[in-house]
């Protein structure tokens, strides 16, 4: 625990959001899926296209439920490692994994400043994060994934687009504190 504290201390602070409250955080996403959360993770997982014996970093990893499912399809092979600032986050992604009975290294960290070596992935995965920052975390966070991706990576990203003028769904009801534009992800 005095470890764990130590970590905490050493951490460099982000610009971005850190959410910390991991119980209500699961139970957000079950309802705004409508329980398709499982279905939603597979279908980011098929995009990517992971394969046996691959390296992959979920950003922002929040309770870790893409992480342990990135885990099945890489295999023991494989590695999986998942960053988030939220102790509390990463704290039930441990217990979600083990229960799971899935290895994964879960780090105290930020995107601005992710704590891996250069070139250590083969995919880095972000769902749902890059809105809680803001244009310059947004921009160090793009340099650190390219960073720590191997040559011939691959990246997805996958988080909420402004809603077009005039429409808006039942998320823009609960949902108000940012929105990626397609246009500056792809610049970054």
């Amino acid at each position: 625990m005095k470890e764990a504290a130590r970590e905490l201390r050493q951490q460099p602070a982000t610009m971005g959001i850190v959410l910390h409250r991991a119980w209500l955080y699961d139970v957000f996403l079950k309802l705004v899926s409508f329980g398709k959360e499982r279905t939603y993770r597979e279908r980011v997982l098929d995009l990517v296209g992971l394969r046996p014996g691959e390296s992959v970093l979920d950003i922002g990893c929040g309770t870790g439920t893409l992480a342990i499912a990135a885990a099945r399809r890489v295999g023991a092979s494989g590695k999986v490692c998942g960053v988030d600032a939220s102790p509390e986050m990463l704290s039930r992604a441990r217990k979600k994994a083990t229960k799971a009975g899935a290895e994964i290294a879960f780090k105290n960290g930020i995107v601005e400043a992710l704590p891996f070596a250069d070139g250590q992935f083969d995919a880095v995965l972000s769902t749902m994060m890059l809105h809680h920052l803001g244009p310059k975390a947004r921009l160090e966070c793009a340099q650190e994934v390219r960073r720590v991706l191997r040559p011939g990576g691959r990246v997805l990203i996958v988080d909420f687009a402004k809603p077009a003028e005039g429409k808006k769904g039942i998320l823009d009801h609960f949902h108000h504190h940012g929105y990626v534009n397609l246009k500056d992800l792809v610049g970054l």
